[in-house]
């Protein structure tokens, strides 16, 4: 007698059908297809991949266990299920974010701008639906990054004031799983292990070597055609088109006058000959050719095609290496060489995975040979394989949480479905001091705040510390950093000091505070006035000094000057050497002090008193006799003589 703890049971509950598959590991390590049941839906219970009327779905699934029980001679207790691809929600969002500009870019601060991007994603999701739903983190990508909006590879060990992020996120309503539990809880069943549909395919359809390929698996059903794109042996995004294999039917119906019923069983058969005869609602048989009847709906084939691409366009940014199709659908001849010419990829990279492709199975039969059957299949081998728990159960700040298990549940997942604030994670600065300098708004920064401390069982984690069952998960929040309580020369430069002739002077001359005249270091507070009384030029340091002296006879750092110019810290500030000359001026004795390096004749007058401005004659020059010219250089001891004639 078969042990029903030794048994697999799967159930793939989709829009259409519902399949059961009862297996076991033979001794050799290969899973065993013992029975199986299929049943279709006798209404529209199932929208989009999620449960809308669960008591006629509990009725097929409870249908199903029996006829599988009866077949095997066991009870079923235990199954395995997932939840389905297209109820899957991915968004590409791009989120920016102020930094402190002081601060090198690190690891932790990158975490917090990815999750505050997760988080910015299921907003966005909950605006497009109209409601407040939970949602499980699949999973995110990121596509770039950006330091003050220029792309990025990394940003870790930059500083700027801006960083970005531009990602794919993806989420799993809670709802779906809520609807799932239910079938099964009503069924009689417990939930042995979950898993997503797009996962368990994967596992199955393509072989593990391939899965670092960037891949496209597109499961195209009845409803809709789902989507999984892989890069590095995981899945990074999810998509879904609208239209699938229920408009290639509705195409026949419309072209031959067949009821929908009729159709399907055409569009299921186009697989399988290559001439097909039927008769339509109002008597008219037909006899054509399968590929006849493919050139008639070519167009829907288009649609659906064109689709396709765009969604994986969308995700990807370019073709995948290659195109796996999977779901009931993918079988319609023609289709697959559509999508291979408008997505641009050789025919032979658009492939059609069924059972024959899945190694390690046996018990397959004809009925179970279709791609219809990879998913099905998949759970069952997802759930023997038992690689983790499908859900976990955490204790978050005091708080019991069910998290959903896809393949490594990390803090950052727990936090996007309790919708914590990343931002309570930062660091915060103090607030800014104010206070005005010379009538000019200035502030100094608060302290920088302690970061906030994860506990994984009262260990330190972090966002990516990967979670297990029964965690306990604590958070305290960052602390805010101290408000700046500055000294006076916390505020201005003390001292601005240049060397004048050798001899240190401060250009900081005066400081008041609110006016009033201060010494030392006094403290400062919030929004006073400082005034600071400084000596800016060569002119204003002049003047201080009470020295009359052209700028020609200075030098500033050792070079001659022409003009005012601006006096910086460490400058140093010389007048040339100061030379005398000996005359005798119509008679007298007259010692000259001058600073130029040459003294000419018409420098005396500056010296002597003698009137130039209106004229009484002819003008006389002399140098010790000789007639002389104004600008004759005059050396010590000369006899000068000045007079009119």
């Amino acid at each position: 007698m078969i042990l029903e703890k030794d048994l697999i049971f799967s159930l793939d509950i989709g829009t259409r059908n519902i399949i059961g598959i009862v297996g076991e590991y033979t001794e050799d390590g290969k899973f065993n297809i013992l029975a199986y049941s299929k049943r279709k839906h006798g209404r529209r219970n199932m929208y989009d991949g999620q449960i809308h009327n669960i008591e006629e779905v509990v009725k097929i699934v409870e249908e199903i266990k029996s006829e599988l029980e009866s077949k095997i001679g066991t009870s079923l207790k235990r199954v395995s299920i997932a939840a389905a691809g297209r109820s899957l929600k991915t968004c590409k969002i791009r989120i920016d974010k102020d930094i402190d500009s002081s601060l090198e870019i690190d690891r932790k601060t990158i975490e917090i701008l990815e999750l505050e991007a997760v988080q910015k994603a299921q907003e966005k999701i909950n605006g497009e639906n109209g409601n407040k739903l939970k949602y499980y983190s699949i999973g995110y990508s990121v596509m770039e990054y950006y330091l003050e909006d220029n792309i990025m590879n990394s940003l870790e060990g930059h500083k700027g004031n801006k960083i970005g992020v531009n990602l794919l996120a993806t989420f799993l309503p809670q709802i779906v799983i809520e609807g799932l539990y239910s079938v099964i809880s009503k069924s009689g069943l417990e939930v042995g292990h979950i898993t997503l549909e797009p996962i368990a395919a994967i596992n199955v359809a393509i072989k593990e070597e391939l899965r670092l390929l960037n891949l496209a698996l597109v499961d195209i059903g009845a409803g809709t055609s789902d989507i999984a794109i892989t890069i590095d042996g995981n899945i990074m995004a999810y998509g879904m088109t609208s239209i699938a294999g229920d408009e290639i039917t509705e195409a026949l119906c419309k072209k031959y006058l067949l009821d929908f019923n009729q159709g399907e069983a055409l569009k299921i058969n186009l697989s399988k000959e290559e001439y097909q005869e039927f008769t339509n609602v109002v008597g008219m048989e037909y006899k054509l050719s399968t590929k006849e009847i493919v050139e008639d709906i070519n167009e829907v084939l288009v649609k659906i095609s064109l689709e396709i691409v765009e969604k994986i366009l969308e995700y990807n940014g370019k073709p995948p290496a290659a195109i796996f199709l999977i779901g009931g659908s993918s079988q319609m001849p023609g289709l697959k060489e559509i999508l291979a010419d408008n997505i641009g990829l050789p025919k032979e990279r658009v492939s059609i995975r069924d059972t024959s492709f899945i190694e390690n199975v046996q018990g397959i039969d004809e009925e179970l040979k279709g791609p219809d059957i990879i998913t099905p299949i998949g759970i069952a081998i997802e759930g023997a394989s038992e690689q983790y728990k499908n859900f976990l159960e955490i204790e978050f700040n005091g708080e019991d949480i069910r998290l959903f298990n896809t393949e490594m549940a990390k803090v950052s997942d727990l936090l996007v479905l309790t919708g914590y604030n990343p931002r309570k994670l930062m660091p915060k600065s103090g607030e800014n001091f104010v206070y005005y300098l010379n009538g000019e708004k200035k502030s100094i920064m608060g302290s920088s705040g302690e970061v906030a401390k994860i506990y994984i069982n009262e260990q330190i984690g972090d966002l990516n510390t990967p979670l297990k069952d029964g965690d306990v998960v604590n958070i305290t929040e960052g602390i805010i950093g101290k408000k700046a309580e500055p000294k006076l020369f916390d505020c201005i430069n003390r001292e601005k000091n240049i060397k004048f002739n050798e001899e240190e002077i401060n250009l900081i001359i005066n400081v008041k505070v609110n006016g009033k005249k201060v010494y030392g270091n006094p403290k400062i507070m919030e929004e006073d006035s400082i005034e600071v009384e400084e000596i800016r030029s060569l002119l204003e340091l002049l003047n201080y000094l009470n020295l009359d002296i052209g700028f020609e006879d200075i030098l500033i750092n050792r070079r001659k000057i022409e003009n005012d110019v601006e006096l910086n810290q460490g400058d140093e500030v010389s007048i040339k050497a100061k030379k005398n000359i000996n005359l005798i001026i119509n008679g007298d004795m007259k010692s000259i002090e001058y600073h130029k390096d040459k003294f000419v004749f018409v420098d005396i007058f500056d010296y002597i008193d003698f009137d130039l401005t209106s004229l009484k004659g002819k003008l006389v020059l002399k140098i010790n006799g000789e007639d002389a010219e104004y600008l004759a250089e005059l050396r010590d001891g000369d006899e000068i003589k000045i007079y009119w004639e």
